[in-house]
């Protein structure tokens, strides 16, 4: 292997460590607000995510992916099978005609990671269909377009399933999304599963977009968790939730940036190690050391940029993230952080290391 080749390899698994992370905490995103506000609230926060991500992602997906001439139900099914095959999430297809097509997500199910799983209520599972699945045919303005669900996961089913089908009249908002259990979908065969084109998605476009795929849900989330709680209660829960994930999640993400994963970090080592995973995330930054304690700069969060509905209690993220990646570095390491109360994404958010 060349040195260009080990240096992708290199940048590549960062990428995959930050995916990681932002992975990690969206589903423990999930479980804090189930188990913490109750299932109606996880119920409603789930729903306003996905609808959140269909609306800003699903068009544009379809024209990116080269979709948008295929028949609905079919172009729909194809962009979920090739965006979380993106994203690293196991997904089938299968075609049965060009106004009925399925999709199968088999287990183990990506979003509800691990033993998450034992803890998603069923209505949150169908949140996240009511929220995107059933929207599809409103965003294509074809109102005949629904989607049927014929198993979920979290029932202890094997897999969520089902199909898009293009009935004969308009639907009603009830009608968008059904359940039909009595009927299961037919065998998958990836020969007959569509593909990207290659020459469109070398290997360095599909490592970002896998990266990129995790960091969108954290993206649409925090903000809804603003909205729906208000700044305080939000950023209680995404403090709480990020410093869990980062406090679990660091010994595979230093691993992946070339570190022991070492419980003994000092100062100096971590502040490196935090300008690396900013970078990973396309965050630039700058260090700067006194006497011993160092300042990491962190140049605005470019995630969340051009969010709208941006809130300052979204950093809260960011802050229990990296104060749990420090409280597991080592019990010697002292992170404080500067995060603008007020103000954009764009502002400096300021890392302070030092030694205890």
């Amino acid at each position: 292997m060349d040195e260009t080749s080990k240096t992708d390899q290199a940048k590549w698994a960062r990428w995959r460590a930050v995916a990681n992370l932002y992975h990690a905490f969206f589903t423990g995103l999930i479980l804090t607000v189930v188990t913490r506000r109750g299932v109606p609230a996880a119920e409603e926060f789930v729903f306003r995510v996905f609808r959140r991500q269909q609306e800003e992602r699903f068009l544009a997906g379809l024209e990116k992916l080269g979709l948008s001439k295929l028949p609905p139900a079919v172009a729909a099914a194809q962009y979920h099978y090739l965006s979380n095959w993106i994203g690293g999430v196991f997904v089938e297809y299968m075609y049965e005609s060009d106004r009925k097509a399925w999709i199968r997500y088999p287990p183990p199910r990506w979003i509800w990671q691990g033993t998450a799983i034992c803890g998603i209520p069923m209505e949150v599972s169908r949140a996240m269909l009511r929220g995107w699945h059933a929207n599809n045919g409103v965003a294509l303005r074809n109102l005949k377009l629904g989607f049927v669900c014929t198993k979920q996961t979290v029932d202890v089913q094997d897999g969520l399933e089902g199909y898009y089908y293009e009935y004969d009249r308009d639907l009603g908002v009830d009608e968008r999304l059904v359940f039909a259990r009595h009927l299961e979908a037919p065998p998958f065969d990836p020969a007959r599963a569509p593909a990207l084109p290659v020459d469109a998605w070398p290997k360095p476009r599909l490592e970002k977009a896998y990266r990129n795929y995790a960091m969108e849900y954290v993206r649409s989330a925090a903000p809804v968790m603003v909205q729906l709680f208000g700044a305080e209660d939000a950023g209680h829960l995404l403090h709480r939730t990020a410093k869990l994930i980062g406090m679990q999640f660091f010994p595979e993400t230093a691993a992946a940036f070339s570190e022991a994963g070492s419980s003994s970090f000092k100062a100096v080592d971590f502040a490196a190690f935090l300008s690396a995973v900013l970078s990973a995330q396309d965050d630039r930054s700058t260090a700067d050391e006194q006497r011993g304690v160092f300042a990491v700069t962190q140049h605005g969060w470019r995630l969340m940029i051009d969010v709208a509905d941006y809130h300052p209690a979204c950093g809260q993220v960011l802050t229990g993230l990296f104060e749990g990646l420090a409280a597991a570095s080592g019990r010697n390491i002292g992170l404080a952080a500067h995060v603008p109360a007020v103000g954009r994404a764009s502002d400096a958010f300021v890392w302070t290391v030092r030694q205890r």
